[in-house]
């Protein structure tokens, strides 16, 4: 596995933005998002391809950009709009390694 570790969680007030960073230690391949919040299983959020290509969740799309920078083996993901409802643990995953952060939270205020 490969390690992966998040930053750029905290508290937001609704319609705020932040930016989530997820390092791994070596050179990653695609790269997704997922969140949970308590009594809910994990869902995914987007997901970028190593050529660049994303895919986001409908609820998202438009609001949740994902980018990644290739040299320092880091995938950015911007969080714009936010409102209460995307409040979770939002956790990075390499798919091919089955590897996963260890999250960050997000907490957007009313």
């Amino acid at each position: 596995q490969v390690q992966l570790v998040e930053s750029g969680g905290g508290w937001v007030p609704g319609g705020g933005s932040l930016t989530l960073s997820c390092a791994g230690q070596e050179s990653i391949g695609a790269m997704a998002w997922y969140r949970q919040v308590p009594g809910k299983q994990r869902e995914f959020v987007a997901l970028i391809s190593r050529d660049g290509n994303t895919k986001y969740q409908g609820s998202v799309s438009g609001r949740f950009t994902i980018a990644r920078n290739e040299a320092n083996n880091i995938v950015y993901f911007q969080l714009n709009s936010l409102p209460p409802a995307d409040t979770a643990v939002y956790y990075c995953n390499e798919p091919l390694t089955h590897s996963w952060g260890q999250g960050t939270q997000v907490t957007v205020g009313t």
